[in-house]
């Protein structure tokens, strides 16, 4: 089973390319406090569909490049704009 993430794209200036932002919350193990991570992934988008602001679902990999692991499956919601 391949692991997907749900993130907004912050960067879409790379063809073919998108910086996704998703966000990680984990409680703490000793001191039981909810803690907010966030990691950018960069992402395959073949038909250069989504734009700065979307919500997009992003799906594990083979190697594409140097820094690309995941791929767009899809635009949950779009930007506002």
């Amino acid at each position: 089973m391949k692991k997907t993430k749900i993130g907004r794209v912050v960067s879409d200036r790379m063809t073919q390319t998108i910086v996704v932002r998703a966000e990680e919350r984990r409680l703490h193990a000793r001191y039981r406090k909810h803690i907010r991570r966030h990691f950018k992934f960069h992402a395959h988008d073949p038909r250069e569909e989504a734009a700065i602001g979307d919500l997009v679902r992003i799906e594990e990999c083979r190697p594409l490049s140097r820094m690309k692991r995941w791929r767009l499956v899809e635009v949950v919601e779009r930007a506002e704009g």
